[in-house]
């Protein structure tokens, strides 16, 4: 079985967990890593590296389909935002060689793409999201009304990982982060507790594994500390998402329960595994273990809770040693 990870990067718990997988159910898993440069730590967890170019390349989709094709590639899994959508777009023409890809439909993939777009699809669902503002001015006029205030949050309307998003108190602050951003949403600060709802669905859409985990500690987006929480609100409002959402694969969903009300507000859906993915499978909602079933004619059930609930993920940095200046000197 081989399965191919685009713009592998940083993924290295994700290599080992589906490696694990793979050895316990006894399949001969071999794994493709693809990225713009061989210093991607990932890459050194995977049994063959393969250099591509920058995805906003007319070759890069080419370059993929080449690949799969001379390599018999069983599945294609991205690992990063900027990939969804057009790996979403030229879904078909993986499948026509034969292939599956793990990648939602590209009008739900443009919904998770501008955060516009995600705040009126939860309301659309019956969900509560912070409603977003695209101008300083409208929502200065909103402040004057009563209809807004501070803290607020300001973020670029296609980001992803925390970068460029910040907590305003006040609106000098918030005209000058405008500015420096750009292409901005501003939304309300909302006050709670931060979770991730790690979600896993088959082909056709059908939940596998809802895990909704407590993000305990954040560094530059990604969870460094992590509990398991089922909570069954939640719960029931992810089901609700996925009917309607029908991902394929992997997706996390954003959310933060309000410690005044006790509401949920919605923030955003990524359509892939997100980096805390693995920290829900070694829980016990291993969904690395379901691809492999899929891809090897499985059909899979629902499984209610199948994290430990309470279980706690600490994560941590580690060095790897990719090559050495005589290496790179050859390389140049």
């Amino acid at each position: 079985m081989k399965i191919l990870f685009t713009s592998v990067g940083r993924r290295v718990e994700l290599m080992q967990a589906f490696h694990r997988a793979a050895e316990e159910l006894g399949i001969d898993l071999q794994t493709i890593g693809a990225d713009i440069t061989p210093d991607a730590p990932a890459l050194q967890f995977c049994d063959e590296q393969k250099i591509v170019c920058r995805i906003k390349e007319a070759a890069y989709i080419p370059q993929l389909l080449q690949i799969c094709e001379e390599g018999q590639v069983d599945c294609l899994i991205p690992t990063i935002d900027t990939d969804l959508l057009c790996l979403a777009e030229s879904k078909e023409k993986f499948e026509a060689i034969g292939m599956k890809v793990l990648i939602s439909r590209p009008e739900k993939v443009r919904i998770c793409r501008d955060k516009n777009y995600t705040a009126d699809y939860f309301i659309s669902l019956g969900l509560k999201s912070p409603l977003p503002v695209n101008r300083v001015e409208k929502y200065e006029e909103a402040v004057k009304k009563g209809n807004a205030g501070f803290p607020a949050f300001i973020k670029p309307k296609d980001g992803s990982s925390s970068i460029n998003a910040y907590r305003v108190d006040n609106l000098a602050d918030l005209k000058l982060y405008a500015e420096k951003i750009g292409n901005y949403i501003i939304q309300p600060f909302i006050s709670g507790k931060e979770y991730t709802i790690d979600i896993f669905c088959d082909y056709n859409g059908n939940p596998v594994y809802i895990t909704p985990r407590e993000r305990i500690a954040v560094r530059a987006g990604e969870v460094l500390k992590t509990r398991i929480s089922h909570d069954d609100t939640m719960i029931a409002e992810m089901k609700k998402l996925v009917a309607d959402f029908k991902p394929c694969g992997q997706i996390t969903v954003q959310l933060i329960k309000d410690k005044a009300t006790g509401d949920n507000y919605y923030i955003e859906i990524n359509p892939r595994f997100g980096g805390g993915a693995p920290l829900s499978m070694k829980a016990g909602a291993d969904s690395a273990k379901a691809v492999l079933r899929m891809l090897r004619g499985e059909k899979l059930a629902y499984h209610k809770k199948a994290a430990e609930d309470g279980a706690v993920y600490c994560r941590f940095d580690q060095s790897l040693r990719t090559h050495s200046v005589a290496n790179e000197r050859s390389l140049s």
